[in-house]
Parts: C-alpha cells; sequence; structure tokens
C-alpha cells in the first residue's frame, strides 16, 4: 500500500464513531466488516482506490449515490493500465475488446449494455440506456448504434501494447478454452455500491471480461441480479471473479436477498460463496467475491479464495481491505 494510503488508513482507525469499534483496532491487511454513517462507497480490488475517489468527489458535495458510482468507476474505465476494464482492456481470442456494463439505483431502475465495442465509457450508455429507454439491456451492434446516436465518446481498442500481447498470445497458446486465473492480476471487472448521505443507495459494474474469451461471450458483470443488485429496501451487492460460476447462482442478488432475512452484509457475502463452492466440482482458478452494504451502513465483504480485496471510503478516509475467506471448506 502506498504512503498516502497508509496515512488515510490511518485516519479510519482513528473515527471510531465512524467505523466498528470492535474491528478499529485490527492492523492493515487483516478482514473486518464495519458500519459507517453518512456517505459510503465500496468497490472491488485495489483498482477500487481511485475509482472510490471519483465517487467521492460527488458524494462529499451532497451527490447522489447513483451519480458517484457512475463517475466512480468511468476512472477505471478511463485508466489505460487497467486491463480487464475499459481502453485499456484485453480483447477476446479474435482479437475484439468487447465490454460489458450496468447500473442501478435503489428503486429498481436498471439499464445494461454487453458485447459493446469501441465506446469509451459503457457505464455511460448503461445509464442512458436505464433513462433513457424502455429497456433494461442492449447488446451488440444495436447498444453501440444506440451508443452513437446518444454521442458518446468512442476510443480505438485495443491499445497498441494490449494488441501487442494479444499477438504473442495467440502465437503461444493452442489451448483457447483454458480456465482464467481470477486474481490481482486478472480482476475480471470493477463493482462499486454506493450509499449517499440521504441514505440512497446505488451501484455500478464494468469490464472488458475474461481475457481471450470466446467472442460473443458475456459474464456476469452486465447482467442484473448477478454481477450487481440493488434494492432500497435492503440494500446493494456487486461480485467479481469468474462470471459464469456467479451467474449460476444469481450472485448478488442472493446477497441483498440473505441481507434481507436479517443476515450481516459479510455473512450473506460469505453464503453466496459457499453456494458456488457447493455447486462446482472443479474450483481451480474459480476466484468469486462479493461485497454488500446494507441500508443501515453495515458493509463486508467475502470470497472464495484468499487475494481478493476491496476499497472503502467514506468520511473517515480510504482502506484497501483484504476480504476473508473459509480455509476449511
Amino acid at each position: 500500500m502506498k504512503r498516502r494510503q497508509f496515512i488515510r488508513f490511518g485516519a479510519i482507525l482513528g473515527a471510531l464513531s465512524l467505523v466498528d469499534k470492535p474491528k478499529a483496532s485490527q492492523a492493515i491487511g487483516q478482514s473486518f466488516s464495519g458500519k459507517t454513517d453518512g456517505p459510503l462507497v465500496l468497490s472491488t480490488w485495489n483498482h477500487g482506490l481511485a475509482a472510490n475517489e471519483g465517487a467521492w468527489q460527488v458524494l462529499s458535495k451532497g451527490g447522489t449515490a447513483l451519480d458517484a458510482v457512475e463517475k466512480g468507476v468511468m476512472v477505471t474505465e478511463a485508466d489505460l493500465t487497467n486491463r480487464s476494464v475499459g481502453v485499456g482492456g484485453r480483447p477476446d481470442r479474435d482479437g475484439h475488446v468487447t465490454l460489458d456494463a450496468c447500473i442501478m439505483s435503489g428503486d429498481s431502475r436498471c439499464g445494461s449494455v454487453a458485447f459493446l465495442e469501441g465506446l469509451a465509457h459503457p457505464i455511460n450508455v448503461a445509464r442512458a440506456v436505464m433513462e433513457r429507454t424502455q429497456h433494461v439491456m442492449l447488446v451488440g451492434a444495436g447498444a453501440k448504434k444506440f451508443a452513437l446516436e446518444q454521442g458518446f465518446e468512442t476510443a480505438k481498442m485495443p491499445i497498441p501494447e494490449v494488441k501487442k500481447d494479444y499477438e504473442k498470445w495467440r502465437k503461444e497458446n493452442k489451448d483457447l478454452f483454458k480456465k482464467p486465473e481470477i486474481n490481482h492480476e486478472n480482476h475480471d471487472t470493477i463493482g462499486m455500491i454506493a450509499m449517499d448521505a440521504n441514505g440512497q443507495l446505488a451501484g455500478a459494474c464494468t469490464t472488458s471480461g475474461w481475457a481471450y474469451k470466446m467472442h460473443g461471450r458475456v459474464g456476469d458483470s452486465p447482467i442484473i441480479g448477478a454481477g450487481l443488485f440493488v434494492d432500497e429496501e435492503v440494500g446493494a451487492a456487486t461480485a467479481t471473479g469468474l462470471g459464469e460460476a456467479i451467474v449460476r447462482v444469481a450472485g448478488s442478488h442472493t446477497v441483498v436477498e440473505l441481507m434481507r432475512q436479517g443476515i450481516a452484509p459479510e455473512a450473506a457475502c460469505k453464503e453466496a460463496c459457499m453456494r458456488i463452492i457447493r455447486k462446482n466440482k472443479d474450483l481451480t482458478g474459480l476466484q468469486c467475491g462479493f461485497i454488500a452494504i446494507d441500508k443501515n451502513g453495515n458493509y463486508g465483504g467475502y470470497s472464495i479464495f484468499a487475494g481478493f480485496n476491496y476499497a472503502l471510503r467514506n468520511n473517515a478516509g480510504e482502506a484497501l481491505i483484504d476480504a476473508k475467506f473459509d480455509r476449511n471448506w
């Protein structure tokens, strides 16, 4: 963790009124869940720190959670060093960078795009689907046509360094169906959930997906209920990891419904992970993680294997948190 991030984490430890007191004294790198008052944003993986800063620029000025999550994930979409989201993302096995994204507010309004090529910010297009059409999801050529008609920014992909890596991969890999390793090098998404000062909830999810996937493949990230789900009566959840496994258990919806039953966010995320474990005989490379916020400001995360972390930003500062996982399953 960078020195600036370490200092800001110290602010969280000192603000016991904003972070659950029994957990606040834990060391950096240990997992914890907590509770916060006021605005809150969580996002997946270490690139979530920068994304959270983008969201916080909205939340700290009294803006809405919906605006915050859109602005936040745009930071990651524009990061040319990120190989699993946005313009810098890796292509499919045919050399096409195809993008997926969705956005959802607490009142169940939602929008989604999938298999979208050539657009700089798919999350903007997803929000436009929500607000300017009667639909929830547009895909492929239809999604691109809509985006261009709406005047959204285009971008050329893959970028040169990614194209070079792709050409090298094609020469070296005969097994085009190899399972990915989902870890800090292959995040497979950024998911973000937020609560604003008025207690409103929203979430966003965006990705370039599984590197070197089959042309046409869509994972969990743009699927409402799989990669993202928000319900103002309960809370919000988002997922990351191997999308096929998350889709099969309607992962984020599962987390929210468990919270509806009174289960705490971290425990709800754990149960979603356990369901994936129970339903898959081969867990090789099958990393999945969830993060969640309930309507009272409690938050937490969980993953199948070690290595998943998520970023927190609230009035006290920021932190990068290692999610808990069960070593005994």
